[in-house]
């Protein structure tokens, strides 16, 4: 462990696996350490460092050139990110124009950062002098990045990381509140600001995280030589771009041991696959089920490892379930519109179903843009002469109104979405790792400094982790259907509005009279869950809300058996979402008991086992097909 010196005014640094030894101070700490490496090589206690290859050198060097060439290559090609910096400068300079201009309030903010500083100066000398003092700043309970005990222990990384935080609740706060500052300026204002003061924790630098130190203390800085060798390989990745990665990719394989649940391709289009799942009960509810999920990912979160399946599970309860896998789109079908997503998608999906087993009705699911989607299906069947196949709509983290998004707003505007058009009127579509760099930048700490810290600087593999491997496994997005979503639905809300136009038909989302049970997740950064419960105030018929813990994934992706989270309930659904939860009732375990329980309701009797071979769609290729598998990272 990390330890302070007081009298000798010195960090002295005692390795948990050698505390015997002699103490070696700061300055010392690269030169000296335990005979066995990390990379398990053999040196002595007085060796000066790693005994490096020469070859391998050369290779890290001629590396570094090649990647350096094709980094600046790219940044010449590349105006976005210029765009990015000057968008940022920009908020920043008109917040510091506005803040300026009121010289007592700044005084004030900066009176009360000191007396911050004066308070910690003095614990700080206390607790060298031998003195138990309380912290003056801790992280908030759900901060990781401080979970070393060394950033407690030691009074010196203890210090740091107090320092730390005071600057950045300070940095935080002032800017939280800059008077006459639109909302949508100030919202902005509110992210870039977090962003900054999460990439200047002390635990994004080598020389001051504890655990950084340890490793390179402890291998004679083999841990730094791994980790440039991992971001340079990171930067040819990304073709001079910086693709960090995040999982052990080897470790999974579609169809392998990820989306394995057995069933056919009964059904297949330009944009998606329809796959029937074999049943595991000898029999079933009548009314069969389609899952649509969103295509800016691919189904198979759905459909991870066996323990980990949604899909699976939901089988396993007597139900006759179909997914739409949607196609990984490339610049032949640029051209692709929100229409075409319409009719090929869940519209295509339901008469396939209805054929494959013979029924005039279905259950539905859409998650997240799929149940946007499949909101829209709802809503225009409901304006057709023929009566709605759609027995039942379950939505999970889902938006309909997109008044208020959250921190993905940042980057929707008018300017982004001008930057996104001629970006992708240039290739036909939007690349999927563009997508997935913005959504990861909304989770900054756990989906890009946790791997810095991880990869760069502590030089380990990535862990082999189905979630992430599928967080990684981008989906393209065509450039007119993306225009459209963006325009129609996040700039101008026009689903909600009652001014969305599709297939020539204006949607209207209280002619929805079907039962709906719509899941919210009170962690959500992409559909905040008090934006999703907006719907049960939009639909006709009869709705249960449910709000599971966690995020949009965990808490969608939440088996009974792994008895982890748990969820609210409440019959009345007051149109204050708060008032809501205030009066919400709280159960552990899994939102999916509930859930099945609530459609069994809407399935009808037991019917005999549909095996996919045996409808009237022929089989085309076994589950999970062939959509799934194209793999932007392998092109």
């Amino acid at each position: 462990m990390f330890r302070a010196n007081a009298r000798a005014n010195t960090l002295t640094i005692l390795p948990p696996t050698t505390t015997g030894n002699r103490p070696i101070e700061a300055p010392e700490l690269p030169l000296a350490g335990p005979k066995d490496g990390l990379m398990n090589k053999q040196t002595t206690e007085d060796s000066a460092g790693p005994d490096f290859d020469p070859n391998e050198w050369a290779k890290i060097v001629e590396q570094s050139q090649r990647v350096m060439q094709e980094y600046m290559s790219r940044q010449a090609a590349d105006t976005g990110a210029f765009d990015d910096a000057m968008r940022i400068g920009q908020t920043f300079m008109e917040a510091t124009t506005r803040l300026m201009s009121d010289p007592a309030r700044l005084l004030e903010a900066q009176a009360n950062l000191w007396q911050s500083y004066m308070d910690l100066w003095q614990a700080t000398a206390r607790r060298m002098a031998g003195e138990e003092v309380e912290p003056v700043v801790e992280p908030a309970k759900d901060d990781r990045r401080f979970r070393d005990e060394n950033w407690s222990n030691n009074a010196v990384f203890d210090y740091l990381k107090q320092s730390y935080l005071l600057t950045s609740n300070w940095l935080t706060s002032t800017l939280s509140d800059v008077e006459g500052l639109d909302k949508k300026t100030q919202h902005k204002l509110d992210f870039y600001t977090k962003l900054i003061a999460d990439a200047a924790s002390p635990t994004n630098f080598v020389m001051t995280n504890p655990e950084v130190l340890r490793a390179t203390y402890e291998s004679h800085g083999e841990n730094l030589v791994k980790g440039l060798k991992n971001l340079l390989d990171d930067f040819e990745r990304g073709n001079g771009s910086l693709a960090i990665r995040m999982v052990d990719e080897k470790a999974f394989k579609v169809g392998e041991n990820l989306a394995i649940t057995p069933g056919k391709v009964v059904f297949q289009n330009d944009l998606m696959q329809l796959i029937q799942y074999t049943p595991t009960t000898e029999t079933v509810h009548k009314t069969p089920l389609l899952i649509v999920p969103p295509w800016i990912n691919k189904f198979y979160i759905l459909d991870l490892k066996p323990e980990n399946s949604f899909i699976r599970w939901t089988v396993e309860q007597g139900f006759t379930v179909f997914v739409v896998s949607w196609v990984n789109p490339d610049a032949k079908l640029a051209k692709k519109t929100f229409d075409d997503y319409l009719v090929e998608g869940p519209l295509a999906a339901i008469d396939a179903v209805k054929k494959a087993t013979g029924e005039a009705k279905i259950n539905t699911v859409g998650y997240c843009i799929g149940g946007t989607l499949l909101a829209c299906a709802m809503a225009y069947l409901a304006k057709q002469k023929k009566k709605s196949p759609v027995a039942s709509a379950t939505y999970l983290t889902t938006l309909v109104d997109f008044e208020q998004v959250g921190d993905v707003g940042v980057f929707v505007d008018e300017e982004q979405v001008e930057g996104l058009e001629k970006l992708m009127a240039k290739r036909g579509y939007l690349e999927g790792s563009e997508m997935a760099a913005t959504f990861n930048t909304l989770r900054a700490n756990d989906l890009i400094w946790s791997f810095v810290i991880n990869n760069y600087m502590l030089g380990k593999e990535p862990f082999p982790f189905d979630i992430l491997f599928w967080n990684g496994d981008s989906t393209r997005m065509p450039a007119a259907m993306h225009s459209f979503y963006l325009r129609k639905l996040y700039l101008a809300n026009a689903l909600t509005k009652g001014e969305l136009v599709l297939l020539d038909t204006t949607l209207d989302l209280s002619r929805i009279k079907q039962p709906s049970y719509i899941l919210s997740t009170v962690d959500d950064h992409i559909a905040p869950w008090m934006s999703t419960y907006k719907a049960t105030q939009l639909y006709s018929g009869d709705t249960t809300f449910t709000l599971a813990m966690s995020g949009h994934v965990a808490g969608v992706v939440n088996p009974p058996a792994k008895h982890k989270y748990g969820y609210w309930s409440n019959a009345d659904l007051t149109a204050d979402p708060q008032a809501w939860l205030d009066g919400a009732e709280q159960h552990d375990g899994s939102w999916w008991p509930d859930w099945a329980a609530w459609l069994a309701e809407h399935s009808g009797e037991q019917v005999p086992a549909r095996i996919p071979s045996d409808g009237k769609l022929a089989v085309i290729e076994d589950a999970p097909g062939s959509y799934v598998k194209v793999d932007l990272r392998q092109d």
